[in-house]
């Protein structure tokens, strides 16, 4: 299929993600035959069958907005040396076409055993430690890609929209009044078990649409939240606060930690609600509990 012929006007379709994978292979000679859509959230990523490469397409203005950013962490932790996922050599990135930002990474087979709360406290402490950061790595305002979201939903209903974007208002002055306690330094932004691939040699993190400079305790709330609202069934907050050395649900912010975590879980497909309906009853019942401050319930992760 010519790349002149994607239509991406309509949402980020199955079909059309399927055209802008044949487009962006047909740039960059890669064969897109039998490739498996293995995640279809807030970004779309394919693996490719016939050569060992994920294409990742992202799913909204805030992902577009910064993949610069993730191509800039990820050869950043690539010249540490980081376990992490690595860009595909030889190819200029991100890619765009039509209006979609694009970006190929080095599959890495899951032949490991299952990372834990440990693997991740250990690769958090070692990236909290890395000297020289990006230059113009942007510091943490949370806010603004749930705000970005809110400006692009699909099929979302007014009363809940009105209700999301008060608890922006809200949460946003939470947030001015913490005080942190913690060091603040890089951070990976989204750091929980799903964010660690099994790797033949050990645990590799990837997903860095959120790496910025800003509070680590941050970067300790994903797991936390996890264990108090995600059907998990291995506590790897126990895990990662033995191995890290912090358990951030003693500190007094966590609340409001907890409480952004879930506005962003509750927000992060808004984007792709019609595009993907598979993930609509998921949604419904996160977005209900979340409006009825029902903090008990617990939610599955989007499939």
């Amino acid at each position: 299929m010519s790349i002149a012929t994607v239509d991406t006007s309509g949402g980020l379709t199955r079909e059309n993600l399927r055209s802008l994978l044949a487009a962006v292979c047909a740039e960059t000679g890669l064969d897109p035959t039998r490739a498996e859509l293995i995640k279809f959230t807030n970004n779309a990523v394919f693996r490719l069958r016939a050569s060992p490469v994920v294409v990742r397409i992202a799913g909204s203005t805030a992902a577009r907005e910064r993949a610069e950013t993730v191509v800039r962490v990820a050869r950043w932790l690539a010249g540490h040396g980081f376990p992490a996922v690595r860009l595909l050599p030889g190819v200029e990135q991100p890619i765009r076409l039509h209006g979609q930002v694009i970006t190929l990474w080095e599959h890495i087979p899951e032949t490991g055993l299952r990372p834990d709360g440990a693997d991740l406290a250990i690769l958090l402490k070692r990236l909290h430690r890395l000297p020289g950061p990006p230059a113009d790595l942007p510091s943490w305002h949370p806010m603004d890609e749930v705000r970005q979201r809110l400006a692009e939903p699909e099929d979302l209903d007014a009363g809940d929209h009105a209700f999301l974007l008060g608890e922006c208002d809200e949460v946003e002055e939470q947030l001015a009044g913490l005080r942190f306690v913690l060091p603040q330094g890089v951070i990976h932004g989204d750091a929980f078990i799903g964010n660690l691939i099994a790797g033949p040699r050990g645990p590799v993190l990837c997903d860095f649409d959120g790496t910025t400079i800003g509070p680590r305790e941050w970067d300790l709330a994903p797991v936390a939240v996890g264990r108090l609202r995600l059907d998990y069934a291995t506590d790897d907050h126990a895990m990662l606060t033995k191995h890290y050395g912090v358990d951030v649900t003693e500190w007094d912010g966590f609340p409001v930690l907890r409480r952004l975590r879930e506005l962003k879980l509750v927000t992060s497909v808004l984007p792709i609600l019609r595009s993907n309906p598979g993930i609509r009853p998921q949604w419904e019942h996160r977005m209900r509990t979340f409006r009825a401050r029902d903090l008990s319930t617990r939610w599955q992760p989007y499939r």
